[in-house]
């Protein structure tokens, strides 16, 4: 995967989907629609790509086979729905190909199919991913990543993003699942106040990838846009490896009450900095839409001292 040059990925699946007036209620949250609808995958996918995003991340994140087990769906169909998130990823690439060429407009490039590999806590869908430390061996979660990690290896992704990870030990059970599998990998830890979600100092988070050639690209998801800068450039200084930083809104959701609080803090002219501190990767995360996401390739381009028709 070249990232001489920035790359720009897509936004927050659940909002875009909420704003297509889909319902996320449920342990599998936008999971669901792998088996309820997913023509709105789709759609959602195509909005993100119509702005300007070059790398699509699946619907996958709180997919599992323990979550589907508990909607009375077999191991065999969990994994065909595994599976179905990268199909629908690439469905929306194809036919946005194929409108915008019928259209006249310019070919915005490959797209890349992330394959979303979210933490344990996710499927728990208690709010645990942001604090890591399940009282889990790191042999216990590698051996609950494995085979959702080999499901959606197999439908033919361009890498896994191994995402919102809370805890350095988890991204260790990440990375010995993924071992193997043939595929490029990206780790992005979710953090606050310049640790982990689960109190580690980034430094030392970010060396559980240092070394591992199967690691593209490591960096924060899920996190406010001011934690970004920092974070990245730690990132590069312990792996050596370009960074992927694609944050929240800056809106902070209450668990309790519900709802999303404070003021939106992403600026898509953040992006320069976090470019110029060794992101390649760059998107938004949850809350950031495709009206966001449609400004990062001109700050992006400026800020690589990219030009049109180079």
């Amino acid at each position: 995967m070249d990232l001489r040059t920035p790359l720009v990925l897509d936004g927050g699946l659940s909002n875009q989907l909420a704003a297509q007036g889909c319902d996320l209620s449920g342990g599998l949250w936008s999971a669901r629609l792998l088996a309820d609808d997913p023509g709105q995958l789709v759609a959602a996918h195509a909005a993100y790509l119509r702005a300007g995003a070059r790398v699509l991340i699946t619907a996958s994140y709180q997919a599992s086979f323990e979550g589907f087990a508990r909607r009375g769906i077999g191991r065999g169909e969990a994994a065909r729905l595994l599976r179905r998130s990268v199909t629908l990823a690439r469905r929306a690439a194809a036919r946005e190909a194929e409108r915008s060429a019928g259209a006249g407009e310019k070919d915005g490039g490959r797209v890349l199919v992330a394959a979303s590999v979210g933490p344990y806590g996710a499927a728990l869908a208690d709010g645990s991913e942001y604090r890591g430390r399940y009282g889990l061996s790191v042999a216990a979660l590698e051996r609950f990543h494995r085979p959702r990690i080999e499901a959606l290896a197999e439908a033919g992704p361009d890498l896994l993003a191994l995402e919102t990870v809370p805890d350095a030990d988890e991204a260790e059970a990440l990375l010995g699942a993924a071992a193997g599998c043939g595929l490029p990998v990206w780790l992005s830890y979710t953090v606050a106040g310049g640790r982990t979600r689960a109190g580690q100092p980034l430094p030392d988070a970010f060396a559980v990838a240092a070394g591992n050639k199967q690691v593209a690209a490591v960096g924060v998801n899920c996190c406010d846009p001011a934690e970004v800068t920092d974070a990245v450039r730690q990132a590069v200084a312990v792996t050596g490896r370009p960074a992927v930083a694609y944050p929240n809104s800056g809106e902070r959701y209450e668990a309790r009450g519900g709802g999303w609080h404070g003021p939106v803090t992403f600026a898509p002219v953040l992006a320069a900095d976090w470019y110029a501190a060794g992101a390649r990767l760059i998107g938004g995360c949850c809350r950031v839409g495709p009206d966001t996401i449609a400004r990062l390739p001109a700050v992006l381009a400026a800020a690589a001292g990219i030009h049109p028709g180079t």
